[in-house]
């Protein structure tokens, strides 16, 4: 499938597990810069594509009439902690157009900060679909079918008129034909997409960079603003999307998708990677992104110190003891002229 070892963990002097996948970079016109492995792979692009799955709403001027600013942009995006700032944002969206949580449809599930050990959750509590880490997209979901006059109850069906604009908007979004897009169900009952990690490069290129080519250039730079201004809201306490978009100093727009996918833009740069982790490793999809940060040069003295400690790790044991390591194990191959 086009994988390749990049993350390594070492106990004693031997090789104890290696993390497997592949890395495309590539610019807004679609060139593949740099790669790790096979850039074409195919992958479920999770959460990474929330941002274009935001596209129709904004397409439409939704966010302008109900006077959506940095926050409730950011929300769209997110993959939020479930912490107090999130939902209660969550809860102003909805309300924005006469709803409530419950037309979300997304399901419920412990708070992220709660489930990744940020934080303890208090006696007794039971989280709702405001928890859902992906509450904000469902919450701009629920906005604009309020606004097109289309029904709720089913707005997350793949042949809702909500779900077919999300499919052409992502599409174009990354360079392809709506009908090249496989399609899975993500965990939060949303379809999702399935494509090369080199148009997910390219589409977040063009968020990151400008879109100048596409009727798309207004929408996408006002979700990568609201990402980089609140990348609190996007993400939350502890979570490395918000480390990467503070030491990336508003250059950086980072996106991270369940199982091992994980996509930064370069804003100044134009240009955006979109990397795979194979096993789905989290560990491993972030050293690995920091890795691949460093090599393209976009990393200084400074950033390279602020995430170090993402990258390359020495493992101890329960008294404390340094037993082995983690370090990335690859080398991009760069495009020939």
């Amino acid at each position: 499938m086009g994988f390749v070892p990049l993350i390594e963990v070492t106990r004693g002097n031997l090789t104890e597990c290696q993390h497997w996948g592949a890395v495309a970079v590539a610019d807004r016109n679609g060139r593949v810069l740099a790669q790790a492995g096979d850039p074409y792979t195919v992958t479920f692009t999770r959460s990474t594509i929330k941002a274009f799955q935001a596209l129709p709403f904004m397409q439409s001027g939704g966010a302008q009439a109900l006077g959506w600013g940095a926050d409730e942009l950011a929300l769209l995006c997110a993959s939020h902690n479930g912490e107090a700032m999130h939902v209660e944002q969550v809860e102003h969206m909805l309300g924005s157009v006469g709803q409530s949580y419950h037309a979300l449809r997304c399901g419920c599930h412990r708070p992220l900060f709660a489930e990744l050990g940020l934080g303890s959750l208090p006696d007794g509590f039971v989280p709702d679909e405001r928890h859902n880490n992906c509450s904000g997209k469902h919450a701009g979901f629920v906005a604009h079918c309020v606004q097109q006059g289309w029904p709720l109850d089913n707005h997350l069906d793949p042949a809702h008129p909500l779900q077919q604009a999300i499919r052409e908007h992502v599409a174009q979004a990354v360079g392809l034909a709506p009908e090249q897009l496989a399609m899975g169900i993500d965990g939060c009952s949303a379809p999702n997409y399935a494509m090369p990690l080199a148009h997910l490069a390219r589409g977040y290129a063009r968020l990151a960079g400008g879109a100048p080519d596409t009727d798309l250039d207004q929408s996408l730079t006002a979700l990568a603003d609201a990402m980089v201004q609140r990348p609190e809201l996007g993400s939350g306490t502890g979570r490395h999307d918000l480390d990467f978009m503070q030491v990336g100093q508003g250059d950086w727009v980072s996106k991270t998708g369940a199982d091992g996918v994980q996509v930064v833009g370069s804003r100044s740069r134009g240009e955006a990677f979109a990397l795979k982790i194979m096993d789905g490793n989290m560990v491993a999809q972030v050293a690995a992104a920091v890795e691949v940060m460093d090599q393209l040069g976009w990393l200084d003295a400074a950033q390279q110190e602020a995430l170090a400690s993402r990258r390359n790790a020495v493992i101890c044991n329960a008294k404390g003891l340094a037993v082995g390591g983690r370090r990335p194990v690859f080398r991009l191959q760069r495009a020939t002229a």
